[in-house]
């Protein structure tokens, strides 16, 4: 007995190599966006390839727990270390939030 095919006959490669698209080797997708008159690299990172590694959000300084999805994204014009890992919703709002991080007076300033 044959193991049950995922893809219909005909359909062909899916035009994945492993040495092809660096945005696929942590799970996600990439693309452009334009934010405060600038161009920004925005990367989907999928939570499985999160696993053992925490973050912490610069939209709302809370911490992303490992294995959680979320975004990378940094300025074009910069290198590796300008990348910052936002929560989704986080950066979806990021037009609506202010400049400054409103904090509960106990809350931690990390």
């Amino acid at each position: 007995m044959s193991p049950r095919r995922n893809r219909p006959k005909g359909a062909g490669d899916s035009g994945r190599s492993p040495d092809g698209d660096p945005s696929d080797r942590y799970g996600g997708w990439q693309s452009s966006e334009n934010w405060l008159g600038e161009a920004w690299s925005v990367r989907h990172v999928a939570g499985a390839s999160a696993q053992g590694k925490t973050y912490r959000c610069p939209g709302c300084d809370q911490q992303i727990p490992s294995g959680v999805p979320h975004v990378v994204a940094w300025p074009e014009h910069s290198g590796v270390d300008e990348r910052r890992h936002w929560h989704k919703a986080c950066w979806n709002a990021k037009d609506r939030r202010t400049t400054r991080v409103q904090r509960s007076r106990n809350a931690p300033k990390f």
